[in-house]
């Protein structure tokens, strides 16, 4: 990706719905440019899709974590599985380090929330959780040049 592809992310990132037009004037090219440009990162996977989050999406769990876990051995497969049933868990994400998998939460309640976080620790395989609630979040706005 160069300096282009990466700006035109940037305001997809910002306003999803941003028509062509607008998206060739902020970023002062045409519109022929800004539909190659992403066609082309769509084929190439750079983009993987698109989305909406509506309000009922954010007012149906306003209560969100996100969990760490450590799991013991060659587990992770099976904690996946285990916690990929639970319609709370919003996504998962394996990673390096310390912690095994980031588990993101969401649940109508603190109570609702407790209730997933401790049925997660029961999982067998499961040795070790830290758990940051989201109080708010915010996307950065990268204006070009």
């Amino acid at each position: 990706m160069d300096e282009l592809d990466q700006r035109l992310m940037a305001a997809l990132r910002r306003d999803g719905r941003a028509s062509l037009s607008e998206l060739a004037h902020d970023l002062g090219v045409t519109r022929t440019t800004v539909r190659a440009r992403m066609a082309r990162l769509i084929a190439s996977g750079e983009i993987a899709g698109f989305t909406v989050l509506s309000r009922a999406d954010v007012a149906a769990a306003p209560v969100r974590g996100l969990m760490m876990l450590q799991v013991e051995g060659r587990g992770t497969d099976r904690v996946m599985a285990r916690i990929s049933g639970l319609p709370e868990v919003t996504a998962f994400h394996t990673t390096n380090g310390t912690w095994d998998l980031i588990v993101e939460i969401g649940t109508p309640t603190l109570e609702a929330l407790d209730q997933v976080l401790f049925a997660i620790r029961r999982i067998e395989g499961v040795t070790r959780s830290e758990t940051n609630l989201l109080l708010s979040t915010r996307r950065p706005i990268r204006r070009p040049g």
